[in-house]
Formats: structure tokens, C-alpha cells, sequence
């Protein structure tokens, strides 16, 4: 959630974000509930001052005095119970609607509300000229018998596949090759909990606007997350770090789940639109007066991931209509798709300022006393949509598949041939 200061000190700043990103949240009655709730509990605590002076004095007095001062002393405190009762119902009314404040959105962030309305930053690479007619992913992975895509959803439905032999070496070479290069730039590998409590959603910002794409197991109160950006960013829940040791960066692998609600229609063939993939994702907790500087530091890392894998792809940066709750700036790196004559989104990078940290209560300690982190976090791999890019840019006229060069001693070989 956003700082309250904001709201109280500068409502029209709050007005202009939630209008640029097209959100109907009442801004005056913010405001009016805020302004209520302090004001009820100020004369609650007023009577309950002038209940003690009251009690103090009743020992003193007798006969009609003094029965009249406990009387006195009784309305009083049925005031405050009162007056209490309904300043915790305004703070309860309060806080429904402000946890779905989403983030102030950063003043880069064009306007627009559909990722057409994205801006282009910059290209990099050129899609492969080819004399031969071009096979989508579903069709090479079919003939090179390394995706099956009809059994799995014999087994599970749509928007799940079976990937084998190859493919499968793929996934895991592409694990370990993002890996090693975060590790190379100080992240932390971890492997966390796929399966988080809500407060950790909550934390996030995940919950309550897209509950619906959440996975819950509901018999444990547990939920299945759809990045690991959850569990990294719950790793350090309500703790206080000094400030010298941000930023703390750490290199996630886990698989994720998601059930892609409202998405019918869209992408329902092939591998692209997964309920279920493996993802590399990168995290930062980061002193605030460094969050941009990460954030385009953070990006940089998943260019050179793109480059290294030989994949032509350009940067735009995302419009603030279209942004999620948390984020107030998100690039997103967008892949060649030769089958589409597209590029398709592969990989983001966002910056959710102190919104995260607030919810999760996750602060540094420095000479001016406690604050909130910063917290950023950036896709390296997706598995099904990385191995997607790569068997489509990389196919040749006899229906295999180069590897890239650098991904060659992750895998053990140079080619998937049929």
C-alpha cells in the first residue's frame, strides 16, 4: 500500500495516478473516512481523559455528589465505548478500500491502459531471413517428438503439456545457465515455497485485486503462487535490515502456477499461456534512493540473457493503465515470434517502490532510524515461453532446432534434430 502521507498531504497526486491508470477509487472519500475516523477517535481519547479525571476525583466527593459523579462517570463510558466501536468500524471500512489503492505510478510511465498502448525503448537483434516456409513451436515440438500437448490435456485440460526428452534438457539447461549468471552478479540462489499463506499474497499485492488467478488449497488455507516473487519478497516479513547490506538480491527457481482467468480464447494452443511453468526471477530489497538505478540495472541483466541466447527481442515500457497494483514503473522484454510475425512478452522487470515493503512491514535501519525498503523483481527465463523463442528462431529448413552457442554445455548439445 501507498504511504498515508499521500493521501493526507497530497490528494490531487493521488487523484492524477489512479485517474492515469483509469481506476474509478473515490479519492474524496478516502479522504472523508480518513478525516472521520481520526476525528471519532480523537473525542474517543478525550472522554477517556476525561473519564480518569473523573475516577480520580469520585474517592473525594459524598452522598448526592458523589453519585452523581459516578453516574457522570458511567455516560462517560459508555461514550467512549461507543465512540471506540465506531472509529475501529470506520478503520475497518477504511482499510477495505485502501489496500485496493494501487501504487503511484511513476511519472515514465506513458499513458494508455492496453499493452498497445506500451512504449518501445529499444530493439535489439534482427529476426532470421529464412527461404523455407516457418513452423510454429506446436508443430516442430510435435514432429521433433519433444511437446505433447494432446495428452496433457487428456490428463489435465487445456493450457498444460508435456515436455520431453530435449525439451525437457532444455528447461533444465536454462535454469541452471540463468543461474549461473545471476550468482556471477551477486544474487542469492533459492528455491522457496510454491505454496504461501495469504499474507504473503496480501504482502505482495497480489490479493485482493487478482485473487482470481490464484490457485488455493483451501483445506490448508494455503494458495499456489504464480511467481516467486511471493515467496521472495515474504522472505524477509516484517524484519528490519541494516542498511548496509542493500541491496540484498536473490535468484528464485520455482515452478508457478496460475489460472490465467480471463485469458479464454487467448493464446489456448501451444505452450505459450501456461497454468503451470518454471521460472528463473530475480529480487531486490534496495535502499530507496537506489530503486531506479536497480531497476534498469535489473533489466540490463535480462537483455544480456536474451542476447546470449542469440533471441532478436525489444524493450518497451509499459503503459500505466495496464500496469498491476504493485508495480509503478514495469518494462516488459518482448520476443520474435517468426510463427506469429509478433513480439510476444517473455520476460518483466518492475519496480513496486516501497508498496510491497509497506504491506509486508519489511524496513532498514540507517542513522535517520526504520524505513521502508524498496523492492524490485525481474523475469530472466520462462521456461515454456523462453523454450518457445528458441525453437522458432533457432529452426532450420529440416525441422531441427540450433541451440545457442551459449547454452551448449548446459545442455550437451548443439542441436535437436528429428
Amino acid at each position: 500500500m501507498i504511504d498515508l502521507a499521500v493521501l493526507r498531504e497530497s490528494p490531487n497526486a493521488l487523484r492524477d495516478s489512479l485517474r492515469r491508470r483509469h481506476s474509478d477509487i473515490d479519492v474524496d472519500e478516502l479522504v472523508r473516512l480518513d478525516e472521520r475516523r481520526r476525528t471519532i477517535r480523537s473525542e474517543a481519547e478525550q472522554i477517556r481523559a476525561d473519564q480518569k479525571v473523573a475516577g480520580k476525583q469520585i474517592p473525594s466527593l459524598e452522598g448526592q455528589e458523589r453519585e452523581q459523579a459516578i453516574a457522570d462517570a458511567g455516560r462517560l463510558a459508555e461514550s467512549y465505548k461507543r465512540l471506540l466501536s465506531e472509529a475501529d468500524e470506520l478503520d475497518e471500512e477504511f482499510q477495505k478500500l485502501w489496500i485496493t489503492v494501487p501504487n503511484m505510478a511513476h511519472p515514465s510511465s506513458p499513458e494508455g491502459t492496453t499493452e498497445e498502448d506500451a512504449v518501445e525503448v529499444h530493439r535489439w537483434g534482427n529476426p532470421a531471413e529464412v527461404d523455407f516456409p516457418v513452423r510454429d513451436h506446436q508443430d516442430l515440438g510435435e514432429f521433433l517428438g519433444i511437446i505433447d500437448i494432446e495428452r496433457a490435456v487428456r490428463i489435465s485440460g487445456s493450457r498444460f503439456a508435456y515436455l520431453k526428452g530435449k525439451a525437457a534438457q532444455l528447461e533444465f539447461g536454462l535454469v541452471r545457465f540463468a543461474m549461473d549468471r545471476l550468482t556471477a552478479k551477486g544474487f542469492t540462489p533459492v528455491i522457496p515455497p510454491v505454496l504461501v499463506r495469504e499474507e504473503a499474497l496480501f504482502g505482495t499485492g497480489f490479493f485482493p485485486t487478482e485473487r482470481d488467478q490464484v490457485y488455493a488449497v483451501e483445506r490448508d488455507e494455503l494458495f499456489l503462487v504464480g511467481t516467486s516473487e511471493v515467496s521472495l519478497a515474504a522472505l524477509h516479513l516484517d524484519e528490519i535490515l541494516d542498511a548496509e547490506e542493500l541491496p540484498i538480491r536473490y535468484a528464485g527457481s520455482s515452478s508457478c502456477f496460475r489460472r490465467e482467468a480471463g485469458t479464454y480464447g487467448k493464446d489456448t494452443s501451444g505452450i505459450f499461456r501456461m497454468h503451470q511453468f518454471n521460472k528463473v526471477e530475480m529480487f531486490s530489497f534496495c535502499h530507496p534512493e537506489q530503486s531506479w538505478e536497480e531497476h534498469e540495472y535489473m533489466l540490463s541483466i535480462e537483455e544480456q540473457v536474451l542476447q546470449e541466447l542469440e533471441l532478436p527481442y525489444r524493450v518497451v515500457n509499459v503503459a500505466v493503465g495496464d500496469l498491476g497494483a504493485p508495480a509503478a514503473k514495469k518494462y516488459d522484454i518482448e520476443v520474435w515470434v517468426p510463427s506469429q510475425e509478433a513480439f510476444r512478452e517473455i520476460t518483466s522487470c518492475s519496480n513496486t517502490t516501497d508498496f510491497q515493503a509497506r504491506r509486508l512491514r519489511a524496513r532498514f535501519r540507517d542513522e535517520t532510524g526504520n524505513r521502508f525498503v524498496h523492492t524490485l523483481n525481474g523475469t530472466v527465463v520462462t521456461s515454456s515461453r523462453t523454450i518457445l523463442a528458441i525453437i522458432e528462431n533457432h529452426q532450420q529448413v529440416d525441422g531441427s532446432v540450433k541451440i545457442p552457442v551459449a547454452l551448449q554445455p548446459y545442455v550437451g548439445f548443439d542441436a535437436i534434430t528429428p
